[in-house]
């Protein structure tokens, strides 16, 4: 029996395929007899690999035509190429060799910003792979072809592998590495696919055949000869689109929005509204900052779907963190701990008050019923000056985000001076643990289920019932269904998430009482481990 982090709930099991992995490093030498020849070599590959990539996604669709898009980008990237080429004529390397160097680079430089950035590492390297798999002649790494309905396993997915994954064939997924914020946590739950992340030896033990549990992460390797099959998980078409539990606890289902395509797919879910609106989405590749009217139309096409229902947006989380060159941030040696969220807006008041102006503008055009919050807020002062400005603003409705445990010691204050809070528990999972949610070696420490984080979140639910105020949870925890009735019975009034969960996790509310979600969650909060934890729901809510 292994273990890992189970990320997409279900179970399934049968024979393994193990996906390939990159051909590795490549040489550097010997040099090229025309280093000018070698270097035009570059840009062709890197259009195919682009070419394939787009073929791909125009037969996706949601997040995963998005995904493979996104990545053809990064392969169409004329500054990886460009800078591939000057190493091949500079330093006389092999046009693979210089491929491998130049996205090394920029991995590099993504990795230190951390966050947002960081988590595009993994498709710098994807891109990397596959240029250099052309330029050599070599199959592509990635899922093979499947002859049958198989579980399949590998050190890591790249994103556009997980992308174009069919959930026919793919019984489930078994990783060594990975997080439950990786894309391929994500993407196996909107494929509806059972998922175990950072489960470690699965390669080496070398199995023809697994049981997968996606609910308790568990990995079983059966010692004898098993007949394949997949689990059905709970149907949600009967769910009916309020949020509450069985005996009628209100807890508001939301949508996790960066973009107007984003909001369409929550509405098309089913979503009651929004929980959560990053606006630094549409703007990370902005040199100058966009004026008030330029925002007041990039917020008003998100909102513009939700009229009449209630919305919540983030004010810049930007910083080293997501950095915007527009704000010129200085370097840092500890991006995530670094000046970010609201600590740019104090120091860059005029940037705030603009993007106040404009969702200000945006919602009174709209008629969606807005809220802001704050990220990345560490103490009550800092809540306290946020909430003054942002009703100086106009805004009724002003709150912060929970994502440091020095807020959530201090929640009873916190809740004295705004009007709610949003716990983000992938970065309180983060801070808590000391563990870097990017960080396949510590996944298992960066674990929703973590007894550590749950009384935490616990805190600020009980904070919440006292100040007769609400709590809610827009971090990845959200989208599990067992989990999120461990929230509710912490005393958590709405879960945000990605709209490919909402309709399971508001079905699975649907199905207890408040009472029986509070003896849910007294058991995880007593459990020693996260797979204590998980189980232990999991048996009680099945």
């Amino acid at each position: 029996m292994l273990s890992g982090v189970g990320v997409s709930p279900g179970r399934a099991a049968g024979p393994v395929v193990v996906v390939a992995q990159p051909a590795g490093e490549p040489p550097a030498g010997p040099p090229p007899a025309d280093p000018a020849a070698e270097a035009q070599r570059i840009g062709p590959a890197a259009q195919r690999v682009a070419a394939d990539l787009n073929a791909r996604a125009k037969a996706a669709s949601g997040e995963a035509k998005q995904l493979l898009e996104t990545t053809a980008m990064m392969a169409a990237d004329p500054s990886l190429v460009t800078q591939a080429e000057q190493l091949v004529t500079s330093k006389q390397l092999p046009a693979a060799r210089a491929v491998y160097e130049a996205a090394a680079s920029f991995a590099d430089a993504l990795r230190a910003a951390g966050g947002y950035m960081a988590e595009r590492v993994r498709d710098i390297e994807d891109v990397r792979d596959r240029v250099v798999a052309d330029l050599l002649g070599i199959a592509a790494p990635g899922v093979p072809e499947l002859s049958e309905p198989s579980v399949l396993v590998a050190q890591d997915l790249a994103p556009a592998d997980t992308a174009g994954l069919d959930p026919a064939k793919v019984l489930a997924l078994v990783t060594e590495e990975g997080g439950p914020t990786s894309h391929t946590a994500i993407l196996a739950r909107a494929l509806g696919i059972p998922a175990v992340v950072a489960v470690r030896g699965v390669l080496a033990a070398k199995p023809a055949q697994l049981i997968v549990d996606g609910a308790t992460g568990s990995v079983e390797i059966p010692s004898s000869p098993i007949t394949p099959f997949a689990a059905e998980i709970a149907a949600a078409d009967n769910w009916n689109g309020v949020g509450t539990t069985s005996d009628g606890l209100r807890v508001k289902v939301l949508a996790n929005v960066g973009a107007p395509k984003d909001a369409k797919a929550a509405v098309e879910a089913g979503a009651e509204g929004v929980g959560l609106f990053r606006t630094e989405f549409s703007y990370l590749d902005a040199t100058d900052e966009p004026t008030v009217e330029e925002q007041h139309a990039a917020y008003a096409a998100v909102l513009a779907p939700f009229h009449g229902k209630p919305i919540i947006v983030r004010t810049l989380d930007a910083g080293a963190d997501k950095p915007l060159a527009f704000l010129a941030p200085d370097p840092e040696p500890n991006p995530a701990l670094g000046v970010r969220g609201i600590r740019v807006s104090r120091e860059r008041v005029d940037v705030l008050d603009r993007q106040l102006a404009a969702i200000v503008g945006a919602a009174q055009e709209t008629g969606a019923d807005v809220s802001v919050m704050a990220p990345m807020v560490a103490t009550v002062e800092e809540a306290a000056w946020f909430a003054d400005r942002a009703h100086a603003a106009g805004i009724k409705r002003a709150g912060v985000m929970i994502e440091v445990p020095a807020a959530a010691l201090v929640a009873d204050e916190i809740f004295s001076v705004v009007e709610f809070v949003s716990i983000g528990t992938n970065d309180l999972a983060q801070y808590t643990l000391a563990a870097d949610r990017q960080l396949g070696a510590v996944a298992t420490l960066n674990d929703p289920w973590q007894p550590a984080l749950l009384r935490l979140i616990g805190m600020i639910g009980q904070a919440a019932i006292r100040a007769g105020k609400p709590a809610g949870v827009c971090g990845e925890a959200a989208a599990d269904p067992n989990l999120a009735g461990v929230l509710v019975g912490l005393g958590i009034s709405s879960l945000s998430m990605n709209a490919s969960a909402i309709r399971q996790v508001g079905a699975a509310l649907a199905k207890h009482t408040e009472d029986y979600f509070r003896q849910v969650a007294r058991a995880a909060l007593v459990s020693h481990t996260p797979a204590d934890a998980r189980a232990t729901v999991h048996a009680m809510l099945s």
